[in-house]
């Protein structure tokens, strides 16, 4: 379905009053406030084909209606969101999950939305209908090389899907790993990865990118082969300068200190990109900012930070996901509270004063520096990301609108009751 620009106008009309006072206020405030909207307009952060369904755990699952029964629905979707917030204009493909038998078809689909490809994700933590070889002890670590040949077959046809869509990036996510000591020789898993990667790496074109992302564990619970970022980035370094390390929040043991991470890749240019969402004990898949806003905000603080002494362009330099598994909530409501969440944090880290901080940390003065980085981080920017969106054409409230006008009512009505979408 898509979404007449009359009613998000309409929704609009009747919250505009109110936040322009709102807005008035905080741009008396903040005198980069300018600066900041137009940023915050220009943010765009892809939307994976796989969350737009209900996900699960390994209990069950938990299926919403009117899901997205097709890859061409799943367009939709996204279409519909970016309609709402206009910071949702990228679609990431899960392969074998979502392959598009038509590729210039689903790209005219995707353009009439507004949207375009970002990363494809190749997927070999899961046996497929047919599949010759199975992945239940790994695949690009595979002790048998019939194994690997498969896999990396696998990620170089997902290359191709991605090339025929305009994709500029494959994603890597591996299970491999072990559950029991003995299981496993580390030393030649790693070895069997790393030539694997090398053979995929080989097939990239010259402007893509390769995302080697990393987990600490699941659904191996004795090692993973590439367990954290210092493995992956190993691996990066050892393949080239078009491979780079993912960071996915939800991939690391409780308490690790991940804004460090992001700063000490940015540092090395090797920082790829991200996988947004949050968690309270482990890969929890949580609505990105639910659990942990602050450290959010520190992350940002860091990329904002990182990517400026780099003289990068924010908007475009790195790659932007949300990875969530939405079990409780709709899918579509849970992704525009994640996109808000992560625009809110990018906002806040847009307002500490880089130069009070600077001579705060050259002064050893710790009282100062946190002073500076709790004043952004307590700021109220919402106000700021509604005008963003409102120059953009989109709803000043998102999640107010879907529900007033009772979008998921309307797709029940288009699908019914019983499409399940592929993926988690």
């Amino acid at each position: 379905m898509k979404l007449e620009q009359y009613k998000i106008d309409s929704h609009n009309a009747d919250l505009y009053e109110k936040h322009q006072k709102k807005l008035a206020y905080l741009q008396k405030e903040l005198p980069e406030s300018e600066e900041i909207i137009k940023k915050l307009q220009d943010f765009q952060i892809a939307i994976p084909s796989w969350a737009l369904g209900t996900g699960g755990t390994r209990f069950g699952r938990f299926s919403g209606a009117g899901e997205p029964g097709s890859l061409e629905q799943k367009i939709e979707d996204v279409g519909l969101l970016h309609a709402i917030n206009k910071s949702s204009g990228a679609i990431s493909l899960h392969i074998p999950w979502d392959i598009p038998q038509d590729a210039e078809k689903i790209k005219n689909l995707a353009k009439s939305y507004g949207l375009k490809f970002d990363a494809v994700n190749s997927n070999t933590f899961q046996d497929q209908k047919g599949q010759e070889h199975s992945y239940k002890f790994g695949s690009l670590h595979h002790v048998d090389p019939n194994v690997r040949n498969q896999a990396i077959a696998h990620n170089i046809e997902v290359i191709e899907y991605g090339k025929a869509l305009g994709s500029k990036a494959l994603t890597v996510w591996l299970a491999d790993g072990s559950s029991f000591p003995g299981q496993l020789n580390f030393r030649e898993a790693f070895q069997n990865t790393l030539a694997s990667l090398q053979a995929i790496y080989a097939e990239l074109p010259e402007d893509w990118k390769m995302f080697v992302e990393y987990k600490g564990f699941e659904p191996n619970f004795y090692s993973t082969t590439i367990a954290d970022w210092g493995q992956s980035l190993l691996l990066a370094n050892k393949l080239g300068e078009k491979a780079y390390t993912l960071v996915d929040l939800g991939h690391h043991q409780p308490n690790v200190n991940i804004e460090q991470i992001v700063a000490i890749l940015l540092g090395e240019n090797k920082l790829g990109g991200f996988h947004f969402n949050d968690s309270k004990y482990a890969d929890d898949d949580l609505t990105a900012g639910a659990i942990k806003p602050y450290q959010l905000f520190l992350i940002f603080n860091e990329l904002v930070d990182g990517l400026a002494y780099q003289g990068l362009d924010f908007a475009s330099s790195l790659g932007w996901m949300i990875d969530a598994s939405h079990n409780l909530k709709d899918p579509l409501l849970d992704l525009m509270q994640s996109v808000e969440a992560i625009k809110i944090a990018y906002a806040q880290a847009l307002l500490v004063d880089r130069k009070a901080l600077k001579i705060a940390q050259q002064e050893n003065n710790v009282v100062r520096a946190q002073e500076i980085l709790q004043d952004a981080y307590r700021t109220d920017v919402r106000p700021l990301l509604a005008e963003s969106r409102h120059r953009n054409g989109a709803a000043l409230n998102p999640v107010q609108l879907f529900e007033d006008l009772n979008l998921r009512a309307a797709l029940i009505k288009e699908r019914g009751h019983q499409g399940i979408a592929t993926g988690l």
